[in-house]
């Protein structure tokens, strides 16, 4: 069976949330003992945890996240390795990695401090002229371990959004992808009538 890993971080109670979203809650209602079933409710923002934001996130589109094809959601992924970089700056040897069509992911190993004050206010950015590369090659999917491919006025992901790529945000374990030879990326978001949606991605091993 081919391996599959799970780069979504589990959604908990508290789960961290981007400054000035709302906070995460997730409670038991229900519980076997006392009422012979267990339940449980979650009250979240669809930014919170591991999520992806389509266009209507920045643009009045009237297109809700629901509404997008499911094959924008599943693709052949592809792995650059940007740690240490504060600017995710395009490299030449880009060009030999990144297909057209492909889900790209950004390993910059910053989901060690998901959660953390610095997480927010000090991560990496993208280059204009990063988004521009991935708007020339056509990619579905853009994804990171990051809050946010950019900061105010947050023009990177308008520039990604006009190229109709969508973003990942707050991946996790990145780093097992390395030794993948090549791997299927699975990024279905919620059903749900919405600007983004939270979701669980899954590499899935092609070789």
């Amino acid at each position: 069976m081919k391996k599959l890993i799970d780069l979504t971080h589990t959604i908990v109670n508290g789960l961290p949330v981007y400054p000035g979203d709302h906070e995460t809650r997730l409670s038991q209602t229900k519980s076997v003992h006392k009422d012979g079933y267990n339940n449980h409710r979650l009250e979240i923002d669809v930014h919170a945890g591991t999520h992806m934001d389509s266009p209507m996130h920045f643009f009045d589109t009237g297109e809700y996240i629901s509404e997008l094809p499911l094959d924008t959601f599943i693709g052949e992924g592809c792995l650059l390795d940007v740690r240490g970089e504060q600017e995710i700056a395009y490299r030449e040897e880009f060009n030999s990695i990144v297909k057209e069509g492909s889900i790209v992911l950004l390993y910059t190993g910053k989901d060690t401090i998901f959660g953390e004050k610095e997480y927010y206010s000090k991560h990496p950015v993208l280059t204009m002229e990063m988004s521009e590369f991935l708007a020339e090659r056509k990619v579905k999917l853009v994804g990171m371990d990051l809050p946010s491919p950019d900061k105010y006025p947050f023009d990177i992901h308008k520039k990604l959004f006009k190229s109709n790529i969508l973003i990942i945000e707050n991946l996790t374990n990145l780093g097992e992808l390395k030794n993948l030879k090549s791997f299927e990326i699975m990024a279905f978001p919620l059903r749900i009538d919405a600007d983004s949606s939270i979701l669980r991605v899954v590499a899935r091993e092609l070789d």
